[in-house]
């Protein structure tokens, strides 16, 4: 629900601003809203679980998500449709780690592999179906069944958690850290605000910089009062954990090469080949379904060769293939951006698998909480950073070339950066020990 509606969403954005009457670029501020929302609430998400039970908030996350596409499908302004998105992001703040949290107190280690497998192939179909769904709405109804219909998605989500999601409670929760929930809060999402807006043309790049340059200060001052608290939000010390410390911080240097992708692929084909949006969508959506065939051969690649392998190798190839996104012109064959972009989305779904289950290898039970609610602040965050990395580069390069606009000569020193970034993920990942993870590949 929360992958396709914002798939959806950006495909329709034109549409809506015309309805609403403002301009498209103004109107990105309801998705901006939406991530500035995670970047609050996400870091509270363990603690509100450990406190309240997995069960009851994953429902009432669902139930306030529901109720925010209730309030975006009457908005009539562009101010109640911003404060709609941020009811949404509250709600999808919660469903997500949340979500996941409960599915990694309930199973054993040895089927962690496959149980993130189960977890991600429904979220890939958001991306394939989004972009498709978003145009047929748009054309044949209205825009505001993009959020209508996550009704009774809701409705069924809310039914099938109340059946089959344990409500799982800590027995002894310490007392919220206040001080800390404002300084992360207001750090990552002025931060975010920052990044996501530099290179949009939504305000002024001297303000964007500003506000990054906030965010980051806020961070730092999160950090220096992080160690002085027996119980702080974030519990930065889960770094010790070689596993963790490894999934987390080579996904962020991985994902911030990824998570570029959407961003460049599509403006590549459309303003550098010039093709549609219905062509580039035709081409783009294969990556998806090749991520989705790679989960059902993860486990048994993880069971041959070994976590650290696997991680290194592939981390290799993924980021080549990354980068070599960049050697696609206007006169290469369709079939061959297919071919590769079908290969690309096999290797980066064993990657992101691989390093989701690295991440929780070794994380006590007790304090799994505190362990999904920092994975996911780092993948928001890395997400972000992708697309603001690649910006900046096709600005550059457009500008070091005396241009005012982005051609198909500037998109291969995007993907070249960006693949650089992705690869840098290695360093991490070679620190790993050669047995580690070995419980969750089921190797002996």
């Amino acid at each position: 629900m929360e992958n396709m509606d914002s798939t959806v969403l950006s495909t329709s954005l034109p549409l809506i601003a015309q309805d609403l009457g403002e301009s498209p670029i103004t109107l990105k501020l309801a998705l901006t809203t939406y991530l500035i929302s995670l970047a609050v609430f996400i870091p509270i998400s363990g603690w509100i679980a450990d406190r309240f039970g997995t069960r009851n908030v994953f429902r009432t996350a669902i139930g306030v998500f529901v109720l925010g596409s209730i309030c975006c499908g009457i908005s009539s302004t562009l101010p109640e449709l911003v404060i709609a998105r941020f009811m949404q992001g509250m709600g999808g703040a919660m469903m997500v780690p949340v979500g996941r949290l409960a599915l990694l107190k309930s199973v054993e280690k040895r089927d962690m592999v496959r149980a993130l497998n189960y977890l991600t192939i429904p979220a890939l179909v958001g991306p394939v179906l989004g972009p498709p769904l978003g145009g047929f709405i748009t054309t044949y109804w209205h825009w505001r069944w993009i959020f209508f219909i996550n009704i009774p998605i809701g409705v069924l989500g809310f039914i099938l958690a109340t059946k089959y999601i344990p409500d799982l409670y800590e027995d002894d929760v310490p007392p919220l850290d206040i001080l800390g929930f404002v300084l992360s809060g207001l750090g990552l999402s002025i931060l975010m605000l920052g990044l996501s807006t530099i290179g949009r043309h939504l305000i002024p790049v001297p303000l964007a910089l500003s506000l990054v340059a906030i965010g980051a200060a806020l961070l730092v001052a999160y950090l220096r009062h992080a160690k002085g608290l027996a119980h702080p939000l974030l519990r930065l010390d889960l770094f010790r954990i070689p596993t963790f410390r490894a999934g987390v911080a080579g996904g962020t240097l991985f994902r911030i090469g990824v998570g570029a992708t959407p961003f460049l692929l599509p403006l590549m084909l459309q303003l550098g080949f010039g093709m549609t949006p219905m062509e580039s969508g035709a081409l783009t959506f294969i990556s998806a379904a090749g991520a989705m065939f790679m989960k059902t051969l993860s486990l048994r690649i993880l069971q041959r060769w070994g976590f650290r392998r696997v991680l290194m190798t592939n981390a290799l190839v993924a980021s080549a293939t990354l980068g070599g996104y960049g050697l696609f012109t206007a006169q290469t064959s369709h079939l061959v951006i297919l071919g590769t972009l079908l290969f690309g989305g096999c290797f980066r779904s064993l990657q992101f698998t691989s390093l989701n289950a690295i991440s929780y290898a070794d994380v006590p039970a007790q304090r799994m909480s505190q362990a999904t609610s920092l994975a996911s602040v780092a993948q928001q965050v890395s997400l972000t950073l992708g697309i603001t990395i690649g910006a900046a580069v096709l600005q550059t390069s457009s500008w070091l070339h005396g241009r005012d606009h982005v051609i198909d000569v500037d998109f291969p020193w995007a993907f070249l950066v960006v693949g650089l970034i992705a690869v840098s993920s290695t360093m991490s990942i070679m620190r790993l020990a050669r047995d580690a993870g070995s419980e969750l590949a089921r190797r002996t």
